[in-house]
């Protein structure tokens, strides 16, 4: 439901939803699962993934800028995720007994300044936590074992952070040529391995900052190009160091991509 404030233009927003996701009917059998079996894994049936959501934000217009905040909350039952088998890069699908996401979201869009362009900026604070045991897929044997009990008490989940802010700008220029900038802050992801003995002993992961930037230049009606460079500096960001859920990985490195764009009359 929207409600908007004649005058003020205020929109007040509110929503709430039930979700039923199946979990995948596809199991593994033969080699697959004995080698499960000899790391103290087994593959039970999956559970049906259940959410219960609710949002409430406020949109703000203000000579030309545009203010939008919004919250929720997403309690979810048998959360749908995936695992590997002990330290192979086999993995399969699990349930987790509950997960509870919160968030405060604010975003800020300017007036077109001049004959420039628009600036934007896009805060998030999030927290993403699990509580319980796997309770269906990959799951290990026995049921119960101190080494895979994740308890009752509402722990971070992989990928997990906190805090994360966009800052960006398109800008109109001359002789038809367009550009955009954008700035990622994100203040960490959760430490999957917190033991002082390791390069990162806070539960935390360290923050990070990337830069984009797009250039594009309108050649005719109906043809444009355009040059893209994602993670300018070409910065490496360990997004998760969890053995739980898929181990190691980190972010893209800097990517050019190239485009040649022709609009059909249709």
């Amino acid at each position: 439901m929207a409600l908007r404030i004649p005058k003020l233009d205020w929109v007040f927003r509110g929503f709430y939803g039930r979700f039923y996701q199946p979990p995948p009917l596809i199991t593994a059998s033969g080699p697959v699962l004995a080698f499960a079996n000899a790391n103290n894994t087994t593959l039970v049936p999956l559970h049906g993934e259940r959410d219960e959501e609710h949002q409430f934000g406020l949109q703000i217009p203000l000579r030309g800028w545009l203010l939008d905040a919004d919250t929720f909350k997403n309690r979810v039952n048998n959360f749908l995720d995936h695992s590997n088998i002990g330290d192979s890069s086999i993995y399969f699908p699990v349930t987790v007994d509950g997960t509870l996401i919160r968030a405060w979201e604010l975003t800020l869009r300017s007036p077109r300044l001049g004959h420039f362009g628009q600036a934007h900026v896009a805060y998030s604070n999030q927290i993403a936590e699990q509580r319980g045991n796997i309770t269906g897929g990959l799951i290990c044997t026995p049921i119960g074992d101190a080494a895979c009990d994740a308890g009752f008490h509402y722990t971070p989940v992989d990928h997990d952070q906190r805090n994360t802010l966009n800052l960006g700008f398109n800008a109109t220029l001359p002789r038809g040529f367009t550009a955009s900038t954008n700035v990622y802050y994100g203040s960490g992801f959760v430490n999957g391995d917190p033991n002082p003995a390791t390069p990162y002993p806070d539960p935390y992961l360290p923050q990070h900052t990337t830069f984009d930037l797009a250039l594009g230049k309108s050649l005719s009606e109906n043809l444009s190009a355009s040059v893209t460079a994602t993670n300018v500096t070409n910065r490496r960001v360990l997004l998760d160091n969890s053995l739980t859920f898929g181990g190691f990985h980190f972010n893209d490195p800097r990517q050019l991509c190239a485009e040649l764009r022709y609009r059909f009359k249709f």
